[in-house]
């Protein structure tokens, strides 16, 4: 996904979000019109293609299951391509007169692909699935609901519970507010063992921007916000405990470590801040133990960050009707449910999302931030902007000027939002 993900455990992070980074794709776009009606322009069943990003064999396995199952009922065909590289292959793909009819679409690209002409805005036709408000959010560019959200995943708090009880700490001390958290961090901060450690672009910092009352842009997407005093804010407090030696980068500790996960499992943070993709931490730090509960709110109250990915459909499919039928199967709650269990998506409707919190109240923590979770930027053309911004925030342990950086970032992204 993202720059979201850990660097080096891409793998993991999409074992339970799905979610990746994708290239912005090549070409000149399609000259057709993306919100054109559903079409079916083949007589008789028909073979769709689908294209996703795989975590491994157990994703793999389970969206072949499924289309499987849809195509036994309907009489069509599907084919499944794992992509080794999916953005490299959709952008050759969208450039091509035969891209994949349905593939995984990572929130943060829904705006490049959908300017470009390669998405067909079918959002309208799945709406009544029930899905989170703040996923229709996160899919819908310029005014229209383009794609159904295939699951979700947001950020929690993780506390390493053997240390918090070393520390003389107890559940009456999980912190609900920023005062509290540097309380607790101060306690468990002694010697290599960090009280906090997150990785080093906005999206982990993100959530302290969102728990202040900012964002990068407005809910309207139309304005640029990235200076406004609750970003700044955000980004103080980050950078506050980083001068008190209470929370650190991931590559800041010692021994160095690649993500939050990596730094809890190997003994150097006592609390991290990262999604339900952490579950894959146990298979490399089997003694792990670790309790997550709802990162604590702001001045403005509760805020985190949340990552998703989209089922896109091809502007330029032959079998968009057939799509969107297949989709509607890939979404109900049964079939996401499935998933989760298969490889630990959460489900994007509120019906899924109360059923994943029963059957797994451990993660009860992640579905509990998707009422309030703030969405990626989903503009078109923002992610060389956001590369830069994340280059210069990666070095706020060592000081330098955030604000500084957020004016550079309100001006270059005022720049992109208007070419």
């Amino acid at each position: 996904m993202r720059a979201r993900m850990p660097r080096g455990v891409a793998a993991l992070a999409l074992a339970a979000t799905g979610a990746l980074v994708l290239s912005a794709c090549g070409g000149g776009g399609f000259s057709g019109n993306s919100n054109a009606p559903a079409q079916n322009t083949s007589a008789g069943p028909v073979k769709l293609t689908v294209m996703i990003g795989s975590s491994g064999d157990a994703e793999t396995n389970a969206v072949k299951a499924a289309v499987g199952a849809w195509a036994k009922k309907t009489g069509n065909t599907v084919e499944v391509i794992a992509a080794s590289d999916l953005g490299q292959q959709l952008g050759q793909a969208f450039a091509s007169t035969t891209p994949p009819d349905l593939f995984y679409t990572d929130a943060s690209k829904l705006g490049t692909f959908a300017k470009a002409g390669n998405l067909l805005a079918y959002g309208d036709q799945v709406k009544d699935a029930g899905f989170l408000p703040s996923l229709v959010k996160t899919f819908t560019y310029d005014g229209k609901f383009y794609c159904a959200p295939k699951d979700y995943s947001t950020l929690a708090l993780e506390i390493n519970t053997d240390m918090w009880t070393k520390a003389g700490l107890t559940d009456a001390d999980i912190p609900k507010d920023w005062a509290s958290l540097e309380a607790v961090a101060k306690k468990l901060t002694s010697g290599k063992v960090t009280g906090i450690v997150i990785s080093d672009d906005i999206n982990r910092s993100g959530a302290f921007i969102k728990q202040a009352g900012g964002w990068i842009v407005s809910d309207d997407g139309k304005t640029i916000t990235a200076d406004s005093a609750p970003a700044k804010a955000g980004l103080a407090e980050v950078q506050k405990m980083m001068k008190e030696g209470i929370l650190k980068f991931a590559k800041d500790t010692t021994p160095a470590t690649g993500w939050g996960g990596e730094a809890i499992g190997k003994g150097v943070a006592a609390m991290t801040i990262e999604g339900n993709w952490i579950s894959g931490a146990k298979k490399d730090f089997p003694n792990l133990k670790y309790k997550v509960v709802e990162l604590p709110a702001g001045p403005a109250g509760k805020g985190t960050l949340l990552f998703s990915n989209c089922w896109g459909i091809a502007a330029k499919s032959k079998n968009q009707a057939q799509s969107i039928d297949l989709v509607k199967s890939l979404i109900t709650t049964d079939q996401q449910m499935k998933f989760a269990d298969a490889f630990g998506v959460m489900p994007s409707t509120e019906e899924g999302a109360k059923a994943f919190a029963a059957k797994y109240p451990d993660s009860a923590a992640f579905v509990a931030g998707g009422d309030y979770a703030q969405g990626p930027v989903n503009l078109a053309g923002f992610d060389e902007v956001m590369t830069k911004f994340n280059s210069q925030l990666a070095t706020l342990g060592k000081g330098g000027d955030p604000n500084a950086w957020l004016a550079e970032l309100q001006k270059n992204g005022t720049a992109a939002l208007g070419g």
